[in-house]
């Protein structure tokens, strides 16, 4: 129920954003909302899920948020999202860590003095923590605190998990809105893909068999999730990074996250309620205070230690 009805129903407050588009280090682009703030004021940089943006129901949570306590936000969408068309012949997908790398960096420079924290959420999660394993102390040049929220850290149990009974909604519900970003792509680019096979996908292997995996230069979908997850590395990671997943989470198997091996440096959190991104509190229709404020405060708390 929280997750159908957070993004659907729920009132997470209004945002206003300041707009950049960037160029990507292959000349293609990219939509970055910000929230801005005083010019000392800390700065967190979103990583949106599958098929949302800096729009989604928990981005526009975590800006209110922000804007109450005075913070700036860096709101980054993925290629195609956001409203804007991408230039190059490619998507973004779960285990594109490098896309993470370039963005990171790009922040640092363009605010060098201030405390910077990321967060990721579902898609954009398991990227970000990929990104911290394989960065391991060297990501402290560019993060003082980090968090991942539901990420599916192993592709292929998650992909498994949404083929199982009830939860089989989630697995169509990811495809029709994969398979209507790929018409956009089709209208483009008619070479990218074999279309007659990405559309007569019936599941999320299929897509990613026949589209994620080739067009990003994997082998096929099992290599893609294989390689993609950041499960492996998440030992690895040295970065303060709060690991956040709800025990009834219909998308992520809560048992894929408990048989990670973390590293001293992550903390997990698992609660009992909150299905994948909702955390809603409060009287009907519901609040979305509750997920935005536990990542300030764990980002506040190196603050106060220092």
């Amino acid at each position: 129920m929280q997750t159908v009805w957070a993004p659907f129903f729920a009132r997470p407050g209004r945002a206003s954003f300041r707009r950049e588009i960037w160029t990507t280090p292959d000349q293609d682009q990219v939509a970055v909302d910000w929230i801005d703030a005083p010019p000392c004021a800390p700065v967190v940089i979103l990583f949106h899920g599958l098929g949302s943006s800096s729009r989604g129901h928990y981005a526009l949570a975590l800006a209110v948020a922000l804007r109450q306590r005075g913070w700036a936000g860096c709101f980054i969408n993925f290629r195609g999202c956001g409203g804007i068309d991408n230039r190059l012949p490619r998507s973004y997908h779960a285990g594109d860590s490098a896309e993470i790398a370039w963005m990171l960096e790009k922040v640092a420079r363009l605010l060098p003095d201030r405390q910077r924290y990321a967060v990721g959420v579902s898609l954009g999660g398991n990227a970000l923590l990929k990104y911290l394993g394989e960065q391991g102390n060297d990501a402290e040049r560019v993060l003082s605190k980090a968090a991942g929220v539901c990420a599916p850290i192993d592709l292929v149990a998650t992909a498994e998990f949404l083929q199982k009974g009830s939860v089989r909604f989630y697995n169509r519900y990811f495809l029709i809105s994969m398979k209507k970003t790929a018409r956009r792509f089709q209208r483009r680019y008619p070479e990218m893909a074999n279309w007659s096979r990405v559309f007569s996908a019936r599941n999320l292997y299929d897509f990613d068999e026949y589209f994620t995996a080739p067009v990003h230069g994997f082998a096929g979908a099992q290599v893609f999730w294989e390689k993609g997850s950041s499960a492996p590395l998440l030992r690895h990671i040295s970065l303060p990074t709060l690991l956040l997943h709800s025990m009834d989470d219909p998308i992520v198997p809560i048992a894929s996250v408990r048989s990670a091996v973390l590293s001293p440096a992550i903390t997990p959190c698992i609660t009992e309620h909150g299905g994948h991104v909702g955390f809603m509190t409060g009287p009907f229709p519901g609040h979305l205070g509750w997920l935005p404020n536990t990542l300030l405060e764990y980002f506040e708390g190196r603050n106060r230690d220092e």
